[in-house]
Parts: C-alpha cells; structure tokens; sequence
C-alpha cells in the first residue's frame, strides 16, 4: 500500500505543472495565428503565407532559401509540441519527460544511436541541400524564439525549448526509416533456443510475416515496438493510373499511408512555391521535404518496400579490442539520473546490450543497418519534387537509403511508373536458418552496397496502371527482403483496376475507402467447411447463419465480421495446441501466416481433435458475437492524442471514439489482432492523396484528426468528420486558386 501510495504521488508530482493541459480551452484559427511572428524577420524579400480554413499553409516566396525559412516557422507553429516529443524518442530522451518508467526504452535507442551517421550526412549534402535545410532549422528557431505562448504538452511532460539543429531533423529522419525488419529479429531472438524454433522461423520466411509485439510482452517492450513502428513508413497502399486509362486524360495517383492512428497526424499538408519548388503535399513534421504530392509537372508517392537493411551478427568471436565501449547519462524525470553502458563492434552497435533484447548465453548481437551509413534522403526528396521527367524523378533517388521505398509516379504527359528507390546490402542470399550471422564467417558480410541504377524500374506498363502495397517486388539480382505483407491488398488494388476501362478520380476515392476482404472469405469458408464436415452446425446455428451470409465485406454495418473475428479467436490456439492465443509465438497471430497456414492446419488435424476444437469454439464465440450486432459496433477507431496512452489522465485526451469499418489488409487499412471484444485500432490508413494531372488544381488530401497539433485548436480534429463522409481538402496549384482556396493572408516581412 505504502508503494502504490509513492507511486501515485509520483505520477501526480509529474503531471501537475501541466495540469491546464488536461481540460485545454478552444482555440480559434484566428487566435492561434495571432502568435505568428510575421515582422523583422531575416528574409531576402516578402514572404506571403495563405491559410485555408483547415489551417494549412500555401506559402509563396521569391528565394528558395526564404521558403524554406518560412516553412520551419509553419511546421514549428503547426507541430511544436509532437516535435518536441519526437526528437527526444529519436535521441533516447524520453525519460526527461516521462520519468523511470522508460529509462530501458532510453537505453535501447541510445544503443541503436539513430543519428550515429548525422554529421556524416551533413557534411556529403551538396551545397544546395544543406542551405535549404538549415534555413529551414532557422526558421524552427525563430519561430519558437518569439512565439508566445508554448504547447499544452510542454507543462504535462516537463519539456524545456532547446534550439533546432540539423542534426536534430535527420535523426527524426532515421526514425522515420527505421527498418521494418527490426520487429521480427527482436521477436525471434526470444524465440531462439525454444523447442521449434526452427518450425517457427521456416514458416516466419515462408509466409513472410511482419514482425508483431507478444502479447506476453512488457510494457516496455510494446512502447519500444511502437516507437520503432509507429512513426515509420511501414506500411501504405499507391496506385498510378496512365492517361489511356483515365477517365479525365490526365495521368492519375492515389496514395494512403498507414502509420498510427494517433493525433496530432503523423503527416502536415503544405502547398508552396519559390523559384525552384511548386508543389502541394504531405511532409513529416519536422523535415524540409514533400514526401508525397503533386507539382506542375509530376505527382508521386509509394509503399514501405520492406527491405532487409539490416543484418544481426553474433560479434562474441571478434578480438576484445575490436569492441569499443562508451557510458552515457540518461537524464530521468523525478528520479536520478541513470547511466548505461553502449558498445560499438564493426558490424554496428551491440543490441544484446538492452535489457529489453534476449540473447543466448555467451552471444554478442551488433546489428548492422544502411541507415548507420550516410544516406542522403533530404537531397533525394528535394531533387524528386523538382523533377520533370521519369528519367529525372528515378535519378534523384540516387543516395536515397532509409526506409526503402517503391516510389510510384504520375506525370503530365501521362506515363506513370514505379522506382525502386533504396540503399542495398549487396549480399548472395538472404534464404538462412537462424536470423543470427556469424561475424566471423567472410561468407556473412555486406560486400558494399546497391543503389536505385542498379534496381529495375517500371515505366508504362502494359496493364495502363501500377499498383503497390508493400508486396513482395520483382526478382532482381539482389535480394531485397523476405518479409513482405501478404499480397491481399495489392491484388485488391489490382483487381478494382482492373474492373474500370476507365479510372475516374470517385474511383480512386472509393478505392481508398474499401474494406473487402477475399482472404478473409476464404478462411471463412474453410472454418465453414470444418463445421459441416463435423457435423456441428446445429451447435451455434445463428454465429453459423452469420458467417455464412458474409460476403468478406468488413463494413462498419455488417455482422459477417463479428462472427467471422470471434470464431477465428477461438479457434486459432486451439488448433495449434495452446490454451490461449498468449501461448502462442507472434508469428502465428500474424496474418501472413493466417492467411498461409491456417485452413490447410485446421484441415490437417485428426477428425476427432477437429471436432473437439470445433466443439469447443462455437459456443464461445457465438457468446463473443452475441454482444455486437455490427462491425463498427466491436472495431473502434479512437481519435485520441499520443497522451491518450497515459495512465490516469489518458481519458482527457481522447476526442472522439468512432465505429471503424475494415480490417488487418483491407484496402483501408484498420489493424487488429485476434479479437473476441470491443476494441481499437491503432495502426492503418490514417492520411489520403489523390491528384489528377489533367488539372494542376485537381489535388485532394485528407488527415486522420487535423493539420493542427495545438491541444483545443480548432483545426486540430476537425478533419475527423471529413473523415467519417470520406471527404477531402483541396490543394490547387494555379495562383488563382490559391488565393480564393486559401483567403487568410499573412505577409512576413524581412528586417528593414
């Protein structure tokens, strides 16, 4: 009692200078944009910077160097508070705001060090990159060396201004690349050793399965995967359609990226134009760069590729004096400080290192990873977006690391195509039966490095579109990956391409916004088929009805999909020998290995333990089922800020609590795992691009939530019934249109 009693007066002690961050009043557009320092700035000339009503900027300026100044003023006004947060994840800082609690999340990211290759990158960036992106930093210092009021956030988490380097934006950068793959190795390491692990590591390649937290994981462990996960590009659909196909005549492009769905938005909307750069699109708060978008002449955006840029090497046979050794001071909220120890090998830092990754006895895991080299993304981006030509847009990938990325384009002569924009390892195989090299082995080792010229690419194909969702790519001389997301949602695509001789932009709308599942059907009739076979229809007749009836549609109004969740929870674990699906490696809870190997294991059981599965299920589920009679009545989707996740105060941060229709590799993506309850969805289709190259001012986009990060702010979820009625916000390009879609005016004016 006495420990639960300092505990939460510890907690209270934290939380209390935030306190008015709890019940944050409303705060008008017109408020919030009072606070923007608009005179004696250090600009060339005059910067005019245009709000629509959902707060987003189009900003004209005459040099390049004032755009992107002022667009460091709008992604601190815009994001301060998620910046701030965001870079102390990156550098392994969150124990500075969020107490002892994390000081081993602190320790594994230092360990990962994340900004290791920064300076390196700084000082190879051509000399145009550097001036815009340091421009961009000044203008981040300026605008929070004047602003006058700071983000709600600061108070709640103890969080103190600092000043903006380069340094501080590219290792956000590498966050946001983290390697995909991570998440597998770390759960496989736990698995290693234990009976059938070499079953379980055949069928992870076999399916290809991406990584998944255990549910016998710790807290820790789940943050750290959602820090790893959650902020990275990992997932996301795209389409190109080419102007023969079209049904305006323009080339058209669909982009969804999937990332968490927790506010503010992992992505800002902006429109600009300088000299250089005359575009609108979506950027990472926080770098100087359109990832996905749409100029005059070309429109682009792309998936996750789910390369293998990192290697695990057992580093315990190298000599002692290969293995250098540092202590670092991890600053602790509330506590005392802590210090930990990192080492460095030659094939990377050693992870074993973290309290929070297994290792066998006597094993020192390094883990190697492009983006520890000096890849250069922000020059990559920056050249792309200014890009007239496929020959032009694939060449201005050269550099590009971290994540990769199957880069999709459109342009307005109407060919469309696809890049492979990535830093390889050059390796023979990447086929082995251990996910754990032998630094020792020659055979083992990265012999340099592949780049986008050495990559196939795709211009013009046959079919008139292309389509990724972060399936596997072509072969190509070097392997890429081998774990890739099942191909459901790309045939989808393929398959609602297909169907239309001629693509309109409502297509592509209704595109983004399916939620049929074939794979799903499939299972279902397989469970059904088990059912009839066993003789136990009668058992749960109306669950039976239920799923019998469903046509594979996750709809937020259908109960197929309740029926169809509930039955697979039960069933799952028990066919393969566990109690409960907590029993179970994560490998068999993704759906990968769902979708490859569970029917033909259900059908593969002896028909007495069939039934006696069966037997069993049924009654359970269709008690689960009987509580919801919809799909949106059991799938959620919270639209809550990162603090939602809090203990005691999380409830004042949820905004909305939402029926969600689809599902784990619907087109609209909404993850889940197995569930037999009300639940969230965390992860999945949480932004929206459309662009149609026939009209420069064809250009729709949409966020999960708001463009504002401010806590009350009124732009900061009112994108979120927009969402609900699949609506989007306009981005034109002609300067006519800007000036009537963005009517507020803000003119910055240099220092006289």
């Amino acid at each position: 009692m006495h420990r639960a009693r300092q505990a939460l007066f510890g907690v209270l002690a934290l939380l209390l200078p935030g306190c008015a961050a709890l019940s944050p009043q409303r705060v008008t557009s017109e408020d919030r944009l009072a606070d923007f320092p608009t005179t004696e700035l250090p600009l060339a000339q005059p910067v005019t910077i245009r709000w629509n009503a959902h707060h987003v900027p189009f900003i004209e300026a005459a040099t390049d160097r004032d755009l992107a100044f002022a667009l460091g003023m709008v992604h601190l006004h815009l994001r301060e508070g998620q910046l701030e947060v965001f870079r102390r994840v990156s550098q392994g800082r969150l124990s500075e705001s969020a107490g002892p609690f994390t000081v081993d999340i602190d320790h594994s990211l230092r360990i990962l060090g994340l900004g290791r290759a920064a300076d390196a990158v700084i000082a190879r960036m051509p000399a145009d990159t550097r001036d815009f992106a340091q421009a961009f930093v000044d203008g981040m210092n300026h605008y929070q060396s004047r602003r006058s009021r700071k983000p709600p956030e600061f108070g709640l988490m103890g969080i103190a201004a600092e000043p903006w380097t380069l340094r501080d934006i590219i290792t956000m950068g590498r966050l946001a690349g983290a390697d995909v793959n991570w998440l597998v190795y770390f759960a496989m390491l736990k698995e290693r050793g234990k009976p059938g692990f070499a079953e379980t590591w055949r069928r992870t390649l076999a399916a290809g399965a991406d990584g998944v937290t255990s549910f016998t994981a710790t807290p820790q462990e789940n943050m750290l995967n959602d820090i790893l996960s959650g902020r990275g590009r990992s997932g996301s659909n795209s389409v190109a359609v080419a102007a023969r196909n079209s049904a305006t005549g323009g080339a058209l492009i669909a982009n969804d990226p999937h990332l968490g769905f927790a506010m503010p938005n992992a992505w800002l909307i902006a429109g600009m134009r300088s000299p250089s750069y005359n575009m609108v699109g979506l950027m990472v708060p926080g770098l100087p760069f359109v990832a996905l978008g749409r100029s005059p002449d070309m429109a682009w955006g792309g998936t996750n590729m789910r390369a293998a840029s990192s290697d695990l090497y057992d580093v315990s046979k190298l000599p002692p004096d290969a293995i250098t050794r540092a202590d670092v001071r991890i600053g602790v909220r509330a506590w005392f400080d802590s210090t930990r120890t990192t080492r460095m090998s030659p094939f990377g830092p050693i992870i074993s290192d973290s309290p929070m990754i297994q290792s066998r006895p006597g094993e020192m895991l390094a883990l190697r990873w492009v983006g520890h080299e000096p890849t250069d993304e922000i020059t990559a981006l920056l050249r792309a977006a200014r890009a007239r030509t496929p020959d032009e847009f694939r060449r201005a990938f050269q550099g590009f690391g971290v994540s990769a990325q199957n880069m999709l384009f459109a342009d307005a002569r109407g060919n469309v195509g696809q890049v492979l924009a990535a830093i390889l390892p050059a390796r023979d195989s990447l086929r082995r039966d251990d996910p754990v090299l032998d630094a020792a082995d020659p055979a083992t080792h990265w012999r340099g490095f592949v780049g986008v010229g050495d990559l196939p690419h795709v211009l013009n194909p046959a079919q008139g579109f292309v389509a990724s969702a972060n399936n596997r790519p072509a072969a190509t001389k070097t392997p890429i990956g081998f774990l890739f997301s099942d191909d459901e949602r790309v045939s989808r695509l393929q398959a609602l391409l297909r169907d239309r001789p001629k693509v309109s932009v409502a297509d592509l709308m209704a595109l983004q916004g399916d939620t049929r599942s074939e794979k799903s059907l499939q299972i279902a009739k397989g469970m059904l088929g088990a059912i009839a076979a066993s003789g136990l229809d009668g058992v749960a007749p109306d669950l039976v009805r239920r799923l019998a009836a469903w046509d594979g549609d996750y709809r937020v109004d259908s109960a197929g999909p309740v029926a169809f969740e509930t039955l697979l929870y039960h069933v799952l674990p028990a066919v393969y020998g566990a109690a409960s699906h907590r029993d179970l490696p994560g490998v068999y809870l993704q759906w990968q290995h769902i979708t490859r190997f569970f029917v033909a294991d259900l059908d593969a059981l002896p028909a007495a333990r069939r039934r006696e599965v069966l037997t069993a299920a049924l009654p359970a589920a269709a008690r689960d089922a009987a509580r919801f009679a919809t799909w949106g009545d059991m799938h959620r989707l919270r639209a809550a800020h990162l603090l939602a996740n809090a203990p005691l105060i999380g409830g004042s941060f949820v905004v909305a609590d939402l029926p969600a229709g689809g599902s784990r590799e619907t087109v609209m993506k909404t993850a889940h795992d197995l569930v037999n309850d009300r639940h969230d969805s965390r992860y999945g289709s949480q932004s929206r691009h459309i662009s149609d190259m026939a009209d420069p001012d064809a250009n729709w986009f949409l966020l999960f939530g708001g463009q504002d990060g401010w806590l009350g702010g009124a732009a900061y979820d009112d994108q979120v019934p927009m969402w609900q009625r699949r609506e989007y916000v306009r981005m034109p390009l002609r300067p006519d249109a800007v000036a009537r879609d963005f009517p507020r005016v803000m003119a910055l004016r240099p220092k006289p």
